[in-house]
């Protein structure tokens, strides 16, 4: 296991590596550690990457409020970074994270609960937790 938070020189050299787009992002998948169930992609940018090495709690950018997303900040549902890792490309980042209760703002453990059948999508997960008790609304923002 790696330890985090990494020092500087090893943040600047993880940084070197990506190919952030135009707009100066880059997308994250987050991974659970131990099971490989894939939670959630989210994006992030240079500072971001810098604070989720430097603190070790996955932080994301939030286009749609155009900040920092910490995960869990409003619903208590934290990420914690295992493992950070870039693609051949650069362009693509992997987030082995211990995920605390629900990633998705449904409720749900994951955001792909919902599989392409003949019949047209069919959801695979249940709530784990409303909406309403994760943020203390009805209908959280798809930028959640």
């Amino acid at each position: 296991m790696i330890a985090y938070p990494l020092p500087d020189d090893a943040i600047n050299a993880a940084l070197a590596a990506v190919r952030f787009d135009a707009d100066g992002l880059v997308p994250a998948i987050a991974q659970q550690h131990d099971s490989g169930e894939v939670l959630m992609m989210a994006w992030m940018n240079h500072d971001s990457i810098a604070e989720t090495l430097r603190t070790g709690r996955v932080c994301y950018w939030s286009r749609s409020r155009q900040s920092f997303w910490r995960k869990g900040e409003s619903s208590g549902q934290v990420q914690m970074l295992v493992e950070w890792r870039v693609d051949c490309d650069g362009d693509t980042l992997l987030l082995r994270v211990d995920q605390q209760g629900p990633a998705c703002h449904t409720g749900r453990r994951s955001c792909f609960y919902r599989r392409a059948e003949s019949g047209g999508l069919q959801v695979t997960e249940p709530v784990l937790l409303s909406p309403d008790a994760l943020y203390g609304k009805k209908d959280p923002s798809p930028g959640f």
